[in-house]
This record gives C-alpha cells, structure tokens and sequence, in this order.
C-alpha cells in the first residue's frame, strides 16, 4: 500500500503545535535557578595553562636540559656594563702536574681596546699528594697569601672570544672553537667542552653568548646531566659530565643565568691524577683596573680585603693564539 507523503506531516505539524501551546503557558515554565540577571557582561574563566618547563625538571636529558636553559637563560646586573673598558674576572685555581698542587686566588683586569690589563694573584702553600678535592675550608687560605701585581702591555693578553665574532648556528660557533679533527675522534667530547670553559673562565658573557655557549655544551657528545648541586662559593647549580679519551670533566652551571661556576678536569690517562680545578667567584666590565665586581650569591669570605675569590684554569700565553685544550691541568701561565 502506498502511504500518503501529506499525512504524517500534519500529524508532526500539529503535534508541534500542541508542544508549543504547553511550553507557552506561564503555570508550567519551571523556576529558574540563576540569580536575576546584573548586566554584568559573562566572561568565561580561562583553562589553567599548565607550568613552564625549567632546566631542573625531572626526566630531562643533558641536552634537553642545556637547550631549555638556553632559551629561558636570565639577565645579570652585569649584563648592563658591557660598555665599560675593562674586563673583569676574579678566580681562583687548583692545579697537579707532578706531586704537587698549586692553589692561586686571581684577578684580572683585561682592557678590551688593546689587550693589556693587570693581574693580582694570591698563591696558598702548595699540596703535596695525587687525589685531592678542592674544599671550602682552602678558600680562606688566600686571604693570608701576600699579593703580587703583575702587569700585561699591549696585546699580551689574549681573548677567546672568536675574532670572527659569534655567528648564529651552533655548528658554525663550534667551528671557531676547536680546531678541525672529526667528531669520532676519541678526544673531541674533551676538547669541545674545554673550548667552552676557557672562554667562561677568562671573559664575562653577556645572556646571547652565555645561551650560544649553552647549546654548543648540548652539542658535546656523551655530556651527561649529574644532579643539582652546590659549588665551593655555597651557590646553586646544575652539575654536568663528560668522560671520554680517559678523562672526565665536570661542569656547575648557574640554572638561572646559565653562567659557568665552577669547573674541572680529573685525568686518567698517561699521568693519571692530573688535575685542573677552577672557581668563577666574580666577573663583569669595570671603568678602571682596580674596580672590582661584587660577587652575587657567594659566600661572603673576603680576600685580602677585596671581594670573594674565584678560580681560574691558567691564562692564556701571551701574544699567543688561544689554546683550544684544557688549560687547567698545566701550571698558571698568562
């Protein structure tokens, strides 16, 4: 039988008509459960977004962690004097290349027009032995060392810092920094993370170099996060590793500011119990060579008067091209 197309759209029509007429009656419109309107325009609460990612999160890898770093890395009340002329760096070194460990407390004031600058270095009694762990307690040793001035001319201390100034990619940054042997080489893991120390042990860098330096870190292959920790100075910091060509070298890193606080080098090879220590007590750009940078976050421990000190791997020779291995395990140089 066929049905007609008509009939069952009068019936829906008038079905919808009664359903109308019922909902349109005032006894059967339930209350409303809302407060009366206020004109008050309804904003809508925004989803909670969730917390940023830092560095010291958990179950970050080395280089996530030196990458984060990186792109999230703060400014210092130093990073503003940069126009000053003098570069300022405050030190302090533990060095064995026999029996002996020497102990020196340096600053340096480097003008950054001609190279040429002064050096104020406190020198502890020497150590005799082969496994030694700098301390805090060594610290206040310096401060009874009698100072020695020595000054540099004109181009007798030398920079680091690439002459062709820091290009944008990592891979052309680590070209400038090391010199040309294959990745697979045992030894580049050492050279490379070296190559970033002795930039940071000898210069002030400002947040962009600070960041590019971090990723070259990330770059170093087998470089393994450790734990957070604190360095000799009492502050806070991310402790970083690298092992390789029968060496291990440690790094402790400002998680905030991503700068270098303390570093060092223990070998295992050949002469095994060389050792490089260094710790970054002060650094900025000063209008003088006997201006000083206060250091932030340190222990207050004075030396001779002056601010808390730093220790520094040995400077560069001068006249010198800048040496792109470890300088820490040699005595003190320029």
């Amino acid at each position: 039988m066929i049905l007609n197309p008509s009939r069952p759209l009068r019936m829906m029509l008038a079905g919808g008509a009664v359903v109308m007429l019922v909902a349109c009656q005032p006894d059967a419109q339930p209350a409303d459960p809302r407060p009366p309107a206020t004109g008050a325009p309804v904003t809508a609460t925004p989803l909670a977004s969730p917390p940023a990612r830092t560095a010291t999160d958990a179950g970050l890898t080395a280089r996530q962690r030196l990458t984060l770093l990186a792109d999230t890395v703060a400014s210092t009340p130093q990073d503003s004097s940069t126009d000053l002329p003098y570069e300022y760096v405050h030190t302090q070194n533990w060095h064995r290349v026999t029996d002996v460990i020497s102990r020196t407390d340096r600053k340096r004031w480097r003008h950054t027009g001609d190279n040429s600058g002064v050096d104020i270095t406190r020198t502890a009694p020497t150590l005799r032995g082969v496994d030694h762990q700098p301390t805090r307690q060594e610290r206040s040793l310096f401060a009874d060392a009698k100072p020695e001035t020595t000054h540099w001319l004109p181009g007798e201390l030398h920079s680091y810092i690439p002459e062709q100034g820091w290009p944008a990619d990592v891979d052309s940054l680590i070209a400038r920094l090391v010199p040309p042997i294959p990745a697979t080489e045992p030894t580049y893991p050492r050279v490379l993370a070296n190559s970033v120390i002795n930039i940071a042990i000898y210069h002030h860098l400002d947040r962009s170099q600070r960041a590019a330096l971090l990723r070259v870190l990330a770059a170093v292959p087998g470089i393994t996060y450790q734990a957070t920790t604190t360095d000799l100075a009492g502050r806070a910091g991310m402790s970083f590793q690298v092992v390789a060509d029968r060496s291990t070298v440690k790094l402790i890193i400002d998680p905030v500011t991503g700068e270098l606080l303390s570093a060092g080098e223990w070998v295992d090879g050949f002469r095994p119990g060389l050792f490089g220590f260094v710790l970054i007590v002060g650094r900025g750009h000063v209008r003088t060579d006997h201006d000083i940078v206060p250091p932030a976050g340190s222990d207050p421990t004075p030396v001779g008067g002056l601010s808390p000190i730093p220790r520094s791997l040995s400077a560069p020779a001068a006249t010198a091209a800048p040496n792109t291995t470890n300088t820490w395990v040699r005595s003190p140089s320029r």
